[in-house]
C-alpha cells in the first residue's frame, strides 16, 4: 500500500509522512487524515503493520500548523478546533494501535511537529534538529498532546519552563531530557530511523504492545494494580505464538522467529 502520504513497507513499518516540503514543513492536513485512515486500516486488520515511522518530507520534520491558514479562516476558533480535532484523531489512533513508534526528527520539530515526536517511543535526531512549543509564540496555547505527554517525559517543573518560555531545544539538550532517543550525523536519521523501525517489527509485537499499555497504565496505577496488571499481562502474553517462540528459542540456544510466530 502507497500513497501520497502513506507507505507500508515489505518488512510491515508503516511510514506516515506527516510534512511536505512546501509551506514550510509545515503540517499537512491532508497527510494527517491519510494517516488516520491508514491506521484505522491497521485496526481493522486491513493493512499488516507492525511498527510506525514518522517522517517528513525535506530538511524539517515538521515545523507546526500552518499560520497563515490559521489567519485566513473566517472563523478562526472554529478552523483550529477542527484541525486539533484531527490531529487528535489521528494521535489517539496511533495510541491505539499499540505499534512501536519511530520519528525521525531531523531540523526543526516545532508546534504540533514537536507534539508529534513526544509520542514516538523512539526519536532519532541529528546535529541540526532543533524543538520549540512555538505555541506562545503566536499567542496560543498546546495541543497534539504536549500538555500530557512532556510533563511526564521531562518533569513538571522542566515542562512548565520550556512552554511558558517557549524554549529552543537543541539536539543535545533534547537528547538528555530523553525526548529525542540517540542523535547521528544530520544526513542519516531517516536512514537510522527506518533502520530502527524495521528492526521493531521484526520483533514480538505482543510484548511490544504489553510493555506499552503497562507503561501509559503505569502513571495513575497505585503500586498493587500495577503488580496485578504485570502479572496478568505477562500470563496472557505466554501463551501467545510470540510468547512461546521465544521462551522455546531461550531453551534451546537459538534465536526467536518472531515474524512466524505471529497467529
Amino acid at each position: 500500500m502507497t500513497d501520497r502520504f502513506t507507505t507500508l513497507h515489505d518488512d510491515g513499518v508503516l511510514e506516515l509522512t506527516v510534512s511536505l516540503t512546501t509551506a514550510g514543513n509545515s503540517l499537512d492536513h491532508e497527510a494527517v487524515l491519510a494517516g488516520r485512515a491508514a491506521l484505522q486500516s491497521v485496526m481493522r486488520g486491513h493493512l499488516k503493520a507492525r511498527s510506525v515511522l514518522l517522517t517528513g518530507r525535506g530538511d524539517n520534520f515538521c515545523a507546526g500548523g500552518n499560520v497563515k491558514h490559521f489567519h485566513d479562516a473566517p472563523q478562526r476558533g472554529e478552523f483550529l478546533r477542527g484541525l486539533a480535532h484531527d490531529l487528535h484523531g489521528l494521535l489517539s489512533d496511533l495510541h491505539t494501535t499499540a505499534l512501536p513508534t519511530v520519528a525521525a526528527a531531523q531540523g526543526w520539530a516545532a508546534g504540533a511537529g514537536m507534539s508529534i515526536v513526544l509520542h514516538a517511543d523512539f526519536a532519532v535526531g541529528g546535529p541540526s534538529s532543533k524543538l520549540r512549543p512555538a505555541y506562545p509564540g503566536i499567542g496560543l496555547s498546546p495541543d497534539g498532546g504536549m500538555s500530557w505527554l512532556l510533563p511526564r517525559i521531562v518533569g513538571l517543573g522542566r515542562a512548565r519552563t520550556i512552554l511558558l518560555r517557549d524554549e529552543v531545544l537543541d539536539a543535545q539538550s533534547a537528547l538528555e531530557l530523553s525526548i529525542l532517543s540517540e542523535l547521528v550525523d544530520d544526513g542519516q536519521v531517516k536512514p537510522r530511523a527506518r533502520a530502527i523501525a524495521a528492526e521493531l517489527a521484526a520483533g514480538p509485537s505482543g510484548s511490544y504492545a504489553a510493555i506499552r499499555r503497562l507503561l501509559f497504565a503505569s502513571s495513575s496505577n497505585t503500586l498493587s494494580e500495577q503488580l496485578h496488571a504485570e502479572a496478568e499481562t505477562i500470563a496472557a502474553v505466554a501463551v501467545t505464538g510470540e510468547g512461546i517462540e521465544g521462551v522455546n528459542a531461550f531453551a534451546e540456544k537459538r534465536s526467536p522467529d518472531f515474524p512466524s510466530a505471529r497467529g
